[in-house]
């Protein structure tokens, strides 16, 4: 299938970027960053024209990321409860919450530094009931981020795209690995901190009865 993907962008490449960044925001297995990697390639050799390549990209993507979000707004609690278990509901229902106050932040990051979470982030987005204006503009803004980073690698390491697809696909892996490592980490330290407290409290309360 990539194969055959990536043989259509010399001749459909415009159409190809738009519709592979669209499902790819979908949560659909389209190979987008080896594709985008590719027309930076062409672009680079004139067969495509670079800012056209990137524009395709990019509207493709940020309609993607609208249609995930609508998703989630409409289906929200179905998708969601397919996607988690019971014993993950509370640290799912914790996210959401999160995702309300800081939602931003998240959104753009998601877009390109640990992109394979953005699909995720659209559906969350949605069915946490994020406002559609705190959920477009850091999602527009992380999409040009994104497609400027893998187009523009594209047309300027026209070698191997193969591999730098690789490589930059195990980096995004690995980051979305240390931020939920870090999350956690996080987590687990406000809820010792928050038992340490209580257990002050109580001793204090406690002190006068004893004495």
């Amino acid at each position: 299938m990539t194969e055959t993907l990536l043989a259509l962008v010399p001749s459909y490449g415009l159409v190809v970027l738009a519709v592979a960044t669209f499902l790819s925001c979908l949560a659909l297995p389209v190979p987008t960053s080896l594709i985008m990697l590719s027309a930076g390639g062409f672009a680079a050799s004139g067969d495509l024209v670079l800012w056209q390549a990137a524009l395709a990209a990019f509207a493709g993507a940020v309609l993607g990321d609208q249609a995930g979000y609508r998703i989630g707004a409409w289906g929200g609690e179905a998708l969601t409860a397919r996607l988690r278990s019971p014993a993950r509901a509370r640290l799912y229902d914790r996210a959401a919450s999160e995702l309300r106050r800081r939602g931003p932040l998240a959104v753009f990051l998601s877009r390109w530094l640990v992109s394979p979470l953005g699909p995720y982030v659209n559906f969350a987005a949605g069915a946490a009931g994020l406002r559609r204006a705190r959920f477009t503009w850091p999602a527009v803004a992380g999409e040009a981020v994104w497609v400027a980073i893998y187009i523009g690698l594209g047309a300027a390491f026209t070698g191997d795209l193969v591999a730098l697809a690789g490589l930059l696909g195990n980096a995004g892996a690995f980051l979305a690995a240390l931020i939920g490592a870090a999350v956690l980490f996080l987590w687990l330290r406000a809820a010792l901190r928050a038992r340490r407290r209580a257990a002050t409290a109580e001793d204090t309360c406690s002190a006068p009865l004893q004495g």
